[in-house]
């Protein structure tokens, strides 16, 4: 199943936040304001009753409840239809608001102390109200006689407000969520178009063309190391076509030498009748050119399987100085041909693909003797220093320039820009060797000046 898309993610994400932080906001705001209200009603209920206690703490006989009674008349004026009740404790009715709900009833199952009030809600012929009921008076207060005063005030109002208030607020929360999503998905989408002009500089990129490098600065900075990832690599893609232009030029040149001498050797061998000894030197001279053929190919093959990972590579411990003296063995009878004399100095040992070593030494080797001058000497130096093995062949003879020392293990390049001297191999010896050193996780270098060309490899010990 397809992943969902950032855009589809992100906007759920938003959802889903906006579904949890509205709802809770909106029940804090419902909380509060019923609370508001209950608290603004319980103090209204309390100051009624600390009235009528200041009131009745005056009466000290019968005669002094008149004017009471016309003092609690007085005292639930303005209290938005306050109703009370007042009652000794040996039942006697004192006062009682007309009309009231039944608030006799609440002053019988009051059974709080002195000191605590009762606050219920209760609903009586189809309305609500909030009810206070207080216990007060006794030896030690300035109310000699226990009386039980209930107070109570609708709250109807109150509760159609707060119902409509939940309404309007779930309301407003459930928009709230559906207006963040919609603008999360459009915020996202903006957010994306630097990511989108990306993705089609991407799609641009052909062999031909190539596509233009993004500045980091002109993307957003969490995009930054994208747009620099991206310019690294549009700069190895040219690199990669340019060498693969290369490759096909060099390529098709190395090949036309040898078909065009083929070509042009069977034209002449064929023009005229000739003797077997005139026919047989004809197919050496041919089977020179298919052995630079067959080594070409053969290089060629060895480069791309090291390039895609193909071939294998044993590890077995390799005497190093074992293998530069049978290959000084291979290559005496040359070396004496040309005056070159060949000299070992140090040894060592490593882990690695012994073939694949022994061939980087030839190819060093076969180098070194070729552009030595007769009377010098080709010396191969190996040291073991920490967890490294260094090789150094080094051989005198014309110094190399500095700019294609740099260019000296590219593939199909030589010196020489004749590319026309026989022997001279189609370039790709020291891009084998590259090749070979990589693999053992090695580094290659080469110098070159008065005094001679070095080439410089270093392995690790254990790979």
């Amino acid at each position: 199943m397809r992943p969902l898309s950032l855009a589809t993610r992100l906007t759920v994400l938003f959802t889903v936040a906006a579904a949890i932080v509205f709802p809770v906001f909106g029940w804090v705001i419902s909380g509060e304001m019923e609370n508001h209200f209950e608290e603004g009603d319980t103090a209204e209920l309390k100051v009624i009753a600390d009235a009528v206690y200041q009131a009745l703490a005056g009466v000290r006989s019968p005669s002094d409840l008149a004017p009471v009674e016309r003092r609690f008349d007085d005292i639930l004026i303005g209290h938005h239809s306050a109703s009370l009740y007042i009652a000794r404790d040996d039942g006697r009715l004192v006062y009682a608001s007309d009309p009231h709900p039944d608030l006799a009833a609440v002053s019988h199952a009051t059974t709080e102390s002195l000191e605590r009030d009762s606050i219920q809600q209760r609903s009586q012929g189809g309305n609500t109200y909030r009810v206070l009921a207080r216990r007060m008076g006794g030896d030690e207060d300035a109310l000699p006689d226990v009386h039980t005063i209930v107070v109570a005030t609708p709250i109807d109002y109150h509760l159609t407000f707060l119902a409509e208030f939940r309404r309007t607020l779930w309301l407003m929360v459930v928009s709230g969520i559906v207006i963040v999503s919609a603008m999360g998905w459009v915020a996202v989408r903006q957010g994306h178009t630097p990511l989108r002009e990306i993705v089609n500089r991407m799609r641009r990129v052909s062999a031909s063309e190539g596509a233009e490098e993004i500045p980091p600065e002109t993307v957003p900075r969490e995009l930054g190391d994208l747009a620099v990832s991206f310019n690294e690599m549009l700069r190895r893609v040219d690199e990669s076509f340019r060498r693969l232009t290369n490759f096909n030029a060099d390529i098709a040149h190395e090949l036309r030498t040898p078909i065009t001498n083929l070509m042009t050797q069977t034209q002449v061998s064929l023009s005229r009748a000739r003797t077997v000894d005139e026919y047989q030197e004809i197919l050496y001279s041919n089977m020179e050119e298919y052995e630079r053929m067959a080594q070409m190919v053969g290089d060629m093959l060895f480069l791309a399987q090291q390039d895609n990972g193909a071939s294998k590579r044993e590890s077995a411990d390799v005497d190093l100085a074992a293998e530069v003296r049978s290959l000084f063995d291979y290559y005496e009878g040359w070396a004496e041909e040309l005056g070159v004399a060949l000299s070992l100095d140090g040894k060592a040992n490593i882990i690695g693909d012994r073939l694949l070593l022994q061939r980087a030494l030839s190819n060093l080797l076969s180098n070194a003797i070729r552009h030595t001058p007769a009377g010098g000497s080709v010396r191969v130096t190996l040291r073991t220093t920490g967890d490294a093995t260094t090789i150094v062949v080094e051989n005198p003879g014309t110094p190399i320039p500095s700019a294609d020392v740099l260019k000296i293990f590219d593939r199909f390049f030589r010196i020489d820009p004749s590319r026309q001297r026989r022997g001279e191999g189609a370039g790709l010896g020291l891009a084998i060797v590259k090749s070979i050193v990589d693999v053992h996780d090695g580094a290659i270098e080469a110098t070159s000046d008065d005094s001679g060309t070095r080439f410089r490899i270093t392995i690790p010990v254990a790979i």
